[in-house]
């Protein structure tokens, strides 16, 4: 008898998509934001509290237009109050900008060189 070599089982990777930008990417790349039976919205790192959720990209660009289009309040099922939305642009802000931008364009390129004219 002849044994057969069995390859390792791949592993399920769950994909969501970001409300703002939909592009599909892996669970684990994405910000959930939960609406809780209690009504209050809150971020979930962890991606497993209970309550309704919506999923955005690490990047401020993302957030920023779930906020200003309403994408957020849709998904939710909600709408969210000057607080939750002052909450949600607070951690926006510590993101990275969108790849891409001038801004990372400018970083990635080093420091700034004077040019002098004489």
């Amino acid at each position: 008898m002849v044994k057969v070599k069995q390859r390792p089982k791949q592993r399920h990777i769950p994909e969501r998509t970001c409300i703002a930008c939909r592009t599909k990417r892996p669970k684990r790349d994405l910000v959930r934001v939960v609406r809780a039976a209690a009504g209050e919205v809150l971020i979930d790192e962890t991606g497993k509290r209970n309550g309704r959720g919506a999923y955005l990209c690490r990047q401020q660009d993302c957030w920023e237009h779930a906020l200003r289009r309403g994408s957020l309040n849709r998904a939710l099922g909600a709408t969210l109050n000057t607080d939750e939305i002052a909450a949600l642009r607070a951690y926006a802000a510590a993101l990275p900008g969108a790849p891409g931008t001038a801004q990372e364009a400018r970083s990635l390129s080093g420091p700034k060189q004077e040019v002098k004219h004489e």
